[in-house]
């Protein structure tokens, strides 16, 4: 049986998460799509607003789905399960709109943590919009914006009509986040292959990094806590050396890391070692064989909360 695509759509309040939403349901896709939506209060009003396109609209009304004790998500996402099973849902892809105020991380961990919704669910992609009138002083005033950027693999920039230079908070994006793609979006309207079969959980080689856009003028660099750590290391490694690193940084900055992801060569071994993480959770794989017109380097991005840089960089550095 092939597992529901998830998408997750976070960012913070108003940033436009249902005008997306909006759009996605209504477009001539061709997929059955059901939606879990997050309303912090006690009275839902995005139902409304969304319409009846969706397969099954749930609405979690008792908090925030990322600290909720009675894990109100995966009971939610069970339910759905049952209606499939018993033949009174058909739905093929499942949409995650998240209240401005959640941690997009144990949002993610329940896909991973559960033996049943990891088997018949497969998150494919976070979704980050960005408010381009407010983003600067949310992204300095809430650590809990910057997670979302953290965790993303897509970012979507909205409201750009009502904001003309959106290069410096670009740059302040790809520092944070270098992974993910930046997309200007004006009322939800985007092309659907940017969101849909991203594959951001899948153990593969897409770590898309987006290179800043050079400015021709001094900008002051606002401080971010999270930021992109981007290491490449030209000589091949050996395998037990980058293990022990890695275990070592997971217990000394797990809590710290949202997102890892790399592509490593090793020592005395053809194939290309892949290896991706969120916070402790992490897998990795053998690859096909180095091709011979490749260059053979190891790269890997870290995406993180106050990350020593120059400690891990030393730790990889010493590799030889």
């Amino acid at each position: 049986m092939k597992p529901i695509a998830v998408t997750i759509l976070t960012g913070f309040l108003g940033a436009g998460k249902t005008t997306l939403l909006r759009h996605i349901l209504n477009e001539n896709h061709g997929h059955k799509i059901a939606v879990i939506e997050n309303e912090f209060g006690e009275v839902p009003i995005d139902n409304a607003l969304i319409g009846d396109r969706a397969s099954r609209i749930t609405t979690l009304s008792n908090g925030c789905i990322c600290c909720s004790r009675a894990n109100e998500l995966a009971d939610a996402l069970l339910d759905l399960l049952d209606g499939v099973d018993n033949g009174e849902l058909a739905f093929d892809r499942l949409i995650i709109e998240c209240t401005g105020m959640a941690d997009p991380g144990p949002i993610t961990q329940t896909f991973f943590s559960h033996e049943i919704i990891c088997e018949r669910f497969l998150l494919d992609g976070i979704i980050t919009l960005v408010d381009a009138v407010h983003a600067d002083r949310q992204l300095s005033e809430f650590t809990i914006s910057q997670a979302q950027v953290g965790y993303a693999d897509r970012i979507l920039l909205t409201k750009t009509d009502l904001a003309s230079d959106n290069e410096p908070l670009i740059q302040r994006l790809q520092s944070m986040n270098a992974r993910a793609p930046i997309y200007k979006v004006t009322h939800g309207n985007i092309d659907l292959n940017v969101l849909f079969d991203i594959e951001g959980f899948v153990l593969n080689d897409q770590l898309s990094l987006s290179a800043p856009t050079p400015l021709f003028r001094r900008i002051a660099q606002p401080q971010n806590n999270i930021r992109s750590i981007v290491l490449h290391h030209p000589q091949p490694l050996e395998l037990m050396q980058i293990s022990d690193v890695m275990e070592g940084l997971l217990l000394k900055f797990a809590d710290n890391l949202l997102r890892y992801k790399g592509i490593l060569s090793i020592k005395d071994d053809p194939r290309r070692l892949l290896f991706q993480g969120v916070q402790r959770l992490y897998n990795a794989d053998w690859d096909r064989e180095w091709l011979p017109e490749e260059q053979r380097q190891s790269t890997l991005v870290f995406i993180g909360i106050d990350l020593p840089e120059e400690e891990i960089r030393a730790e990889f550095a010493a590799l030889g």
